[in-house]
């Protein structure tokens, strides 16, 4: 079966993930040559996120053969993990706070509390959609279905990444986000990840109600580049978690699903 990620229209999403790159390095400049300035740490992760993309969607550079469920596994740890964490690390609503005109600016922060953003932001909600795509992929015939349909593909694969950076953003993102819990439930959410990600590659080692065609060894191996891939994630989220934060000396208005933090930068943003 050959890898529909092989096809030239593959392109397209590369192409618009070097364009947001671009933009961001673009922003961070513009910000740097500002008073308050911009750290280039920041720019860094996220270039590299952005180069994690493209390698995670890049098949052709990964090890294994087309059709190989091992590849479709290291997609994955780069997709929907490893890639969320640096691109959500590297604070991209800030500097978009930051630089562009406060008309944009307020448009952002509606659609921060936003209900929907309200709902996506619940560190369990983001847990289930995150971890439910691959036990889906895993264990529905879901992988079957993507790789006979390239429009598939790419929104399984549009899924990992917007999931694994909803979450990544909920758990230990420093950027804003409303009504974000307290660092213990955080943690506590993060410890049933970790739980629930190695139940699911424990499955998938055994090939229990496994519904992916493959052969065992495949499986297998796919299993440990799950579990100790998903491990490394793991602990770069955890130690993003209590890197980032800091107690809070005042509560926010009751009255608004912002943070005291948003609202600040609204006021810095306006002229």
């Amino acid at each position: 079966m050959q890898d529909q990620c092989h096809t030239p229209s593959m392109l397209v999403p590369i192409l618009l993930v070097i364009a947001i790159g671009a933009g961001d390095i673009l922003l961070a400049r513009k910000q740097s040559a500002s008073t308050r300035g911009w750290n280039r740490w920041r720019t860094l992760s996220f270039a590299t996120g952005c180069g994690l993309l493209i390698l995670g969607l890049s098949p052709q550079l990964l090890p294994f053969n087309d059709g190989d469920f091992r590849r479709h596994m290291l997609q994955h740890l780069l997709l929907a993990m490893l890639a969320p964490v640096c691109l959500v690390m590297a604070a991209p609503v800030t500097l978009l706070l930051r630089t562009l005109p406060p008309r944009y600016g307020r448009f952002i922060t509606s659609a921060l509390c936003s209900s929907c953003v309200t709902i996506l932001s619940h560190p369990i909600v983001a847990l289930v959609l995150n971890l439910g795509g691959m036990a889906a992929l895993m264990f529905t015939p879901l992988y079957m279905a993507m790789m006979m349909h390239p429009a598939l593909h790419y929104v399984v694969h549009l899924h990992f990444i917007a999931t694994g950076c909803v979450y990544t953003w909920v758990i230990a993102g420093p950027d804003p986000a409303p009504h974000r819990p307290s660092v213990p439930m955080r943690l506590c959410v993060l410890g049933l990840a970790v739980v629930i990600h190695s139940v699911l590659s424990q499955m998938l080692f055994a090939g229990w109600h496994v519904a992916v065609p493959a052969p065992i060894a495949q499986l297998q191996h796919a299993a440990v580049l799950m579990y100790y891939g998903g491990d490394i994630a793991e602990m770069l989220l955890a130690f993003a978690l209590v890197t980032t934060w800091y107690p809070a000396r005042t509560k926010p208005p009751a009255h608004s699903c912002l943070t005291e933090e948003v609202l600040v930068r609204r006021k810095l943003a306006r002229p």
